[in-house]
This record gives C-alpha cells, sequence and structure tokens, in this order.
C-alpha cells in the first residue's frame, strides 16, 4: 500500500479541494506523461473523483444530442454544476486532435455553446454550434478506441475525509484492473470451489505484482508549529470519520473472512509477501513527511535529506478516537529544517499473527493488508461473483459482498472506489459492471 498525503497547515487543509496547481493533479497519471502523452476521458474523469468533485460522464455513445443539450442549459444556468467537453479539434475546423474544456455558457436563440479553451494561448473563449460541439465529441479517440463525450463536474456532498483511493500512476495499473475485472471471474467460473477460503485463495493465490499499489490509503501531513501536539476541530472531524470507516470495515462479515484467509495456512508465503506489510508505517511516515516538508515549503530539492528519524506519538482525541502522530524533521542540502507531522487514526486490533503487539494491542500498518483486501473487494463489479459454479457457494458470496447493507461512510468509501474502476477500465474497453 502506498500512500496518497493530503496537506494540512495551521489545522487547515490545504489540500485538492481548497485550491488548485498542477501539482496536484496527478493522481491518476504522472504529470511528466500528461504533459508528453495528454490525458484519456476515463484518466479525467478518475482525477475529478479523488480531487473531491462528483462526476457524472457520458460518452456519445451512451447520450444523444438533445440530452447533451438538455444538460448544457441547465449547467449554463446554475453556480453548483460544470460541463467539460472532450472533442475532436478537427472537426470544429482547429488543428490539433483530441482536447478538453469546459463550457462558459449557452446562447439559446442561436442555439451555441462557450468553450471556453483551456489552450488560450492557441484559442480564446468562442462559441460554436451545438451540433458541430457534438459532432466534434461523438468521435473515437483513437488512443483508447472509445468514445469521447462530456462530464458534469458538481461538488460531492459527503463526509470531509476519503481513506481510500485507486492508484493508476505507476505502470502496472492497467494489468491490475485487468486482472480483477476480467480474469478472476474466469478464474472463478474453471474451479470447483467449495467455501469462501477458496474462494479467496483464487483471486489472490497470482495477483499482478502491483497489486500492492493498487488502492492507494490517504494521510494527512501537516507543518510543525512551535511543538505543538494539539489537534483543532476539524483536523479531529477528518481523524475522527476515518476511524469510523475502518471500524466498518472491521465489522463487516467479509473482514472477518479476509482476516481468517490471511491468518490460515492457506495463504501461502508468496501470496502473503505479494501484497503483505512489506513497509511498516514508520518507515512510510519518513516518506510522506519529506514529500509533506517539500511540498509545505513550496519547493522541490533533490539533494534535500529526508527524515532519518521519525518519532511516534500517540494523542487522545477523544476516549473513543486515539491518534497516532509521527514528527519528523526535513533537512535541506543547506542548513535549514522543516517539521513535519503526519496524522492517522490509531490502528487498534486484537493481536493476531498478522500484526505486531504493544501491551496487548496491534501495532505497525494502518490501514492493514485485510482492511484494504476487504475493501478492494466490495469495489469489484457486481458480476464477478457470478460465475462461481456451486449455487450455495454463489448466493453465501453475494451476500457476504453486497454493499447495500452498508453503513453510510463506508458505502460512500466502496462506491468511490468502484467508479474509479469502472471509469478506468472502461478507457480500456474492458467490461466493468
Amino acid at each position: 500500500m502506498l500512500l496518497l498525503l493530503t496537506l494540512v497547515e495551521n489545522g487547515k487543509l490545504t489540500g485538492p479541494w481548497r485550491w488548485f496547481d498542477d501539482s496536484m493533479l496527478d493522481c491518476c497519471e504522472p504529470l511528466d506523461k500528461i504533459k508528453s502523452q495528454g490525458i484519456t476521458f476515463g484518466k479525467v474523469e478518475c482525477l475529478a473523483r479523488c480531487n473531491g468533485a462528483k462526476v457524472e460522464a457520458f460518452r456519445s455513445d451512451q447520450s444523444n444530442i438533445d440530452d447533451f443539450r438538455n444538460r448544457v442549459i441547465s449547467c449554463s444556468s446554475s453556480e453548483d454544476c460544470h460541463v467539460i467537453v472532450s472533442y475532436q479539434r478537427t472537426q470544429l475546423n482547429q488543428t490539433g486532435i483530441g482536447h478538453f474544456s469546459p463550457l462558459g455558457g449557452y446562447h439559446a436563440e442561436r442555439d451555441m455553446a462557450l468553450i471556453l479553451d483551456v489552450a488560450r494561448f492557441k484559442y480564446p473563449p468562442h462559441w460554436v454550434p451545438v451540433t458541430f460541439l457534438w459532432n466534434a465529441l461523438n468521435t473515437i479517440d483513437q488512443e483508447t478506441g472509445q468514445h469521447r463525450g462530456y462530464m458534469i463536474i458538481s461538488k460531492l456532498n459527503r463526509a470531509p475525509s476519503i481513506l481510500y483511493t485507486v492508484s493508476c500512476r505507476h505502470e502496472g495499473w492497467s494489468s491490475v484492473a485487468k486482472y480483477l475485472t476480467e480474469d478472476v471471474p474466469l478464474l472463478l467460473k474453471s474451479e470447483d470451489l467449495k467455501d469462501i477460503q477458496e474462494v479467496f485463495s483464487v483471486v489472490f493465490k497470482s495477483p499482478p505484482s502491483e497489486l500492492r499499489e493498487f488502492i492507494t490509503w490517504i494521510a494527512e501531513v501537516r507543518r510543525q508549529e512551535d511543538g505543538n501536539l494539539t489537534l483543532s476541530e476539524e483536523e479531529k472531524g477528518r481523524l475522527a470519520i476515518k476511524a469510523d470507516v475502518l471500524e466498518q470495515i472491521r465489522s463487516t462479515a467479509l473482514f472477518k473472512h479476509v482476516t481468517r484467509w490471511l491468518d490460515s495456512e492457506r495463504s501461502c508465503c508468496d501470496t502473503i509477501a505479494s501484497f503483505g506489510e512489506k513497509d511498516k508505517l514508520s518507515a512510510l511516515a519518513a516518506r510522506v513527511c519529506c514529500q509533506g516538508a517539500d511540498l509545505l515549503s513550496g519547493c522541490r530539492v533533490s539533494g534535500a535529506k529526508c527524515c532519518s528519524q521519525i518519532d511516534v506519538k500517540h494523542l487522545n482525541v477523544d476516549s473513543e478516537n486515539p491518534v497516532t502522530l509521527f514528527s519528523g524533521t526535513f533537512t535541506t542540502g543547506g542548513s535549514s529544517e522543516q517539521g513535519v507531522d503526519m496524522l492517522v487514526p490509531l490502528c487498534q486490533r486484537k493481536p493476531n499473527s498478522l500484526c505486531l503487539c504493544n501491551e496487548g494491542q496491534c501495532i505497525g500498518m494502518h490501514p492493514s493488508t485485510a482492511d484494504v483486501l476487504t475493501v478492494l473487494l466490495f469495489a469489484l463489479p457486481l458480476h464477478t461473483w457470478s460465475s462461481i459454479k456451486e449455487e450455495k457457494l454463489r448466493v453465501e458470496a453475494a451476500s457476504l459482498l453486497t454493499t447495500k447493507d452498508l453503513l453510510p461512510l463506508l458505502s460512500e468509501e466502496v462506491l468511490f472506489l468502484r467508479e474509479q474502476l469502472h471509469s478506468l477500465m472502461t478507457d480500456n474497453g474492458a467490461p466493468s459492471n
């Protein structure tokens, strides 16, 4: 598991839902790759979601010109939503090929949409007949073989904290997503399975090596202020929400089955190693604290010395929500230093063979492999489990993996991951429903 940091300064978020610059827009694709090769429709959809937006995406083969026009009219007269179009420039007699831009208005008498071209140096804002624009977005992206289209972007009404996100910044994400959405159903169909433990063994017996990097959990990093270890009310609230999500995961029957599988002899050492607790939290905290200090100081110093020592403290937010605070000091190539903290809810669990123990409580990785695998299984397409041959086992799996009875926070977390996976796999032309 990797970490995606959310910056906090003076107790307040400085993360992507407060303001933006280009450096924040890399959660779904490395920025250098975007600059050199562009970005696909699904990755833009993923990018909007992981930056806290609600996204309704419509490829042209899933919509029609009348629906498109009505949505343009609706968003043009509202402050609550925005339209982003993915279109082929040549259809508008412009130079270039595929392009993304938001729409800024609609002219009812002339049935025209105002394109706020993001390449303003090349084309200033300009009016285009809706029929012309529809023809430009009703084209095929040669990179993916999929239709272009449009998205409706609005504010996401959900708890102000996200614990997990899909990571597709590494080169192997595509093979992992394909394995989970296409190969796993075929594997389940080909085996005569007798119980849930055997189902997990099939799913995870030979996963791509990048599986452990596919789900990223999000940590908050803040600037140290004169050794102040107190938490603001905002920080307490967000950490309490994350603790609730983890508690809801661990309260599910699926989590108990996953934990049992991980702890059983049936899960061999090679399998565990492919997505096990290779990185202790303190080592990850050192890397994340360095990244946080780098960004908080507004510079990227390649010769900087990362946090060589991380102090771990436990703070009691309240009696039910203790917090783990990792503090480190980032030293640049000169003499200046920057202290940073990383905040995560305290990992509390009864001791077992999958964790390190201290005073009767698990310590180390948080969230754990069991947490991540549980939420990943919940997020897989619903059709995944329908290929299990034995009817009783198929019904049991469906009962364990259904999301309809999940509590709201966990349901939102799972739906967020499922939508990300859907948008990414649609780019690959794979079924994801």
